[in-house]
């Protein structure tokens, strides 16, 4: 796997690669914009070019955003769906002037209406945004969540059916992360429960579909629904699950960021990301067939 990290872009987005260097990441995931805040930075001509240079600097490591923490497109509060999409609609229009390719997204929260209602919403809110965003190069993807609340998302068919009802699938695709899986009840801390949860996900949404990992260990466990993420091997995942994933021949290229707490402040990543490319054995390979 393409093992990083969630960088800081504090100082300047284009400052997220040497950060990613410092902790040598072969994948880096960064805010556009503060994910707490409604407020859409200006993105001048001097911030794109600094970025992209710096970015042709790094080797085109494979970079991704993730989307503010504010967005619901699942909601029924009009206001807030309607700055959920507006929202959205900037980020990916911000991804593509950067030469970002995907933006992650958790889809929100029903807030009581149901799923179906809230899966519904999510897709119409989608469909707005990418004919809004029609001439855009970047494309969306969702997050699997850990089901916290009234969250969607939690399970494989809420992102099949989201998918079903998008009719710009092509710009969608699937961000896993491995703490929400668990978090939702998913058992990949085992083998035998690993392999279930791939089989299922290939057969509701399809692998191939999965573009990036985020790789968190689990402060919670099986099934709690809250997202608590961990170091890797400190949570109730296990160093074994994450043995499992980086020797799985079907994911060997595709990016994995942690979004683990910092823990030096001149590589707060590097400790884990070495960790992580450690595990990577050909003698303990889980035998899963290639796409």
């Amino acid at each position: 796997m393409l093992f990083g990290a969630h960088e800081s872009v504090a100082g300047g987005l284009h400052l997220a690669f040497g950060r990613a260097a410092a902790d040598a990441c072969r994948a880096v995931q960064i805010f556009t914009k503060n994910a707490n805040q409604w407020k859409e930075p200006a993105l001048d001509d001097a911030k794109i070019v600094a970025f992209r240079e710096a970015h042709a600097a790094s080797g085109t490591l494979p970079i991704f955003s993730h989307t503010s923490y504010l967005i619901n497109l699942a909601t029924d509060k009009t206001d807030v769906l309607g700055r959920s999409r507006d929202s959205l609609v900037a980020e990916v229009e911000r991804c593509s002037a950067l030469g970002v390719p995907w933006c992650v997204l958790h889809p929100g929260a029903h807030l009581g209406a149901g799923d179906d209602v809230g899966l519904k919403r999510t897709a119409e809110s989608l469909d707005e945004v990418l004919e809004r965003t029609k001439t855009a190069k970047a494309g969306i993807l969702i997050e699997n969540t850990a089901g916290q609340g009234t969250c969607v998302g939690h399970r494989f068919e809420h992102i099949a059916a989201i998918f079903a009802k998008t009719k710009a699938r092509a710009r969608l695709g699937v961000c896993f992360d491995t703490q929400h899986v668990f978090a939702a009840g998913y058992d990949i801390s085992t083998e035998a429960g690993y392999v279930k949860t791939f089989d299922e996900l290939e057969k509701l949404v399809g692998l191939a579909n999965v573009r990036a990992f985020h790789i968190n260990d689990s402060k919670k466990p099986l099934g709690a629904r809250v997202d608590r993420h961990e170091h890797i091997g400190e949570g109730m995942l296990g160093v074994e699950t994450f043995r499992r994933l980086a020797n799985d021949p079907r994911f060997a290229e595709t990016p994995a960021m942690l979004e683990t707490a910092p823990r030096d402040p001149e590589a707060p990543y590097k400790e884990e990301v070495a960790l992580l490319v450690s595990l990577a054995s050909k003698a303990r390979s889980t035998g899963g067939k290639k796409r």
